[in-house]
């Protein structure tokens, strides 16, 4: 997968994506992940990429012409390498909210550009390069940067072969319409606190059983909203059920504690 970045910042991305699951993909050739600055394409004698809004407003709107040509460049040089043009995803507060349904379409893809914005917002003539505008959620951030960096990773992480054990990104929470189910790793007894007895039990079908269950469990109690049931197995449906009625009988439990 080829990802091209067009920020004013381009030293931002030189940590975070050059580090761990990321920086791997790139050093292991499952990734490449230029970086532009946009600013080196403005034609105006000052570098200038930015100008007030037309008829007045706050704030500093980013020009359509530095953006349009940095886009241009970074298809041709796509193209070059025999990939499409590919999705031009704009960060932008108006976008569909990002998840893991988003982050699973864009690992699909063969080439990605990421638009990071500054200032106030963008010329309205730049949504013309936009396949998808996306949103990290309901807050506002200084620029794009963040918001792209938070993507990459989520996305990168599903190209096969990225993390190595095929396993572990259908199980990740989300990715199966459940939260993930509770994890331990040695001692089996710390300060008191025991390892479930199936999980060193040895006996894999009660192991999947119960981690089926309990990742049932934490969705229930935690994120009910993400609960399809049209979409659960029959044996899902019934391990739900017991979880209601354990949930049910632990909380009266509590409130009669509290009596």
């Amino acid at each position: 997968m080829r990802i091209d970045v067009l920020s004013l910042f381009p030293d931002m991305f030189s940590g975070p994506m050059h580090d761990s699951i990321v920086g791997k993909a790139i050093e292991n050739g499952h990734l490449t992940m230029p970086v532009t600055n946009f600013r080196d394409y403005s034609t105006n004698k000052h570098g200038n990429v930015d100008d007030y809004p037309f008829g007045g407003g706050a704030g500093m709107l980013l020009q359509p012409q530095p953006i349009f040509d940095a886009v241009k460049a970074t298809q041709e040089q796509a193209a070059a390498e025999g990939l499409p043009k590919g999705r031009v995803i704009l960060m932008d507060p108006a976008g569909v909210t990002f998840n893991q349904h988003v982050a699973e379409e864009f690992a699909h893809e063969e080439h990605l550009t990421f638009l990071c914005g500054h200032y106030e917002g963008y010329d309205e003539r730049i949504r013309s390069l936009v396949t998808d505008e996306v949103s990290l959620g309901d807050f506002v951030l200084t620029g794009g940067e963040l918001a792209s960096m938070v993507m990459i990773d989520a996305t990168v992480r599903l190209l096969p072969g990225v993390l190595g054990n095929e396993e572990s990104a259908p199980g990740d929470s989300f990715s199966s319409g459940l939260l993930e189910y509770p994890q331990y790793t040695r001692p089996a007894d710390f300060r008191g606190m025991k390892v479930p007895d199936v999980l060193i039990s040895g006996n894999h079908g009660k192991i999947d059983e119960w981690r089926q269950k309990e990742a049932l469990r934490r969705t229930y109690t935690r994120r009910p909203d993400m609960i399809d049931h049209s979409k659960l197995t029959k044996e899902q449906k019934h391990l739900l059920a017991d979880v209601r009625i354990e949930e049910e009988e632990r909380q009266a439990a509590e409130a009669e504690s509290r009596k």
